[in-house]
């Protein structure tokens, strides 16, 4: 069976309404553009979706809402993770599992557990869920860094967890796993800059932020560089590499949002704690944006 994880991933935003209600009228139309320019799998409710603000009820109908405008045309990979491991436990008994086809599973952050706790949180979800677990080290979030020795051991020890996020921006980290894992386990980049560099050492693909603006662009040069034409995908890479740093100059979504606004897919509208971009940021995207299509 093909493993439907392999190349581009979309970390889906979440358009809100001036009154930061959710906009699902600017979510579908997202939704099929990002599928029409050749995507592999779409992330629903990560970080990059402002979850994190959401009520329960909230995050039900966006994760229903997906799932119906995807209608099977891509797989979906869901956020569910949590520093309560109960707890997490707990909603994973409680999800509608249908048209999800695998979830991503956060570090626990702010309680900061050691690695041997990292490990017995995560072989308690792959034990209780009922489709496939990609974990997710952004120790820049979550105050932990998962070691490549505990990523190595749960790739061995847990059939149910198949891949990583890697986010660390630790190279020298991703280049242990990659050389160390099993065959089939996947190393999937969380940074958009690191996509090109840790694909030329065997990473499967990318979860990608600047992909809800570029479908197309990153999705192409995610290709080229699964099929090792180097030559088609570093050109490809650098043209966009002014703008994937830009987007996080002050925080994500923060800048993908404005860069999607400049784009005119979306309201700028973030939830509190999170606010607009800068007005120097957003000429900053708007420029190097008019550099991109010129």
């Amino acid at each position: 069976m093909k493993n439907p994880f392999i190349g581009t991933g979309v970390a889906l935003i979440t358009p809100f309404r001036k009154q930061e209600t959710i906009d699902f009228s600017k979510l579908e139309p997202l939704i099929n553009n990002i599928i029409s320019n050749g995507v592999d799998y779409i992330v629903a409710l990560g970080t990059t979706s402002e979850a994190a603000t959401m009520t329960e009820t909230e995050r039900r109908a966006l994760q229903d809402f997906i799932i119906e405008t995807v209608g099977g045309r891509v797989p979906i990979m869901l956020g569910l993770g949590g520093n309560n491991t109960l707890a997490v436990r707990d909603t994973i008994a409680n999800t509608n599992f249908d048209g999800v086809s695998g979830i991503l599973s956060v570090a626990p952050y702010y309680n900061k557990p050691n690695q041997r706790g990292l490990a017995q949180h995560f072989k308690q979800i792959a034990e209780a869920s009922p489709v496939p677990v990609i974990i997710y080290n952004v120790p820049g979030r979550t105050g932990v860094n998962i070691q490549a020795e505990t990523t190595l051991q749960l790739a061995a020890e847990c059939p149910n967890i198949i891949g990583i996020k890697e986010a660390s921006g630790n190279i020298s980290q991703v280049m242990q796993i990659l050389r160390n894992k099993p065959e089939k386990f996947m190393v999937i980049s969380g940074d958009d800059s690191l996509t090109y560099p840790m694909m030329t050492m065997g990473a499967s693909g990318v979860i990608s932020v600047l992909a809800n603006a570029l479908p197309k662009e990153m999705s192409s040069m995610v290709k080229y560089a699964l099929k090792g034409d180097v030559k088609k995908a570093l050109p490809l890479h650098f043209r966009m590499l002014p703008l994937m740093n830009a987007i996080f100059d002050e925080g994500n979504p923060t800048g993908i949002k404005a860069l999607m606004e400049i784009q005119g897919q979306i309201g700028n509208t973030l939830r509190m704690p999170l606010v607009k971009s800068s007005k120097q940021l957003y000429n900053k995207i708007s420029a190097l944006y008019d550099e991109f299509n010129a």
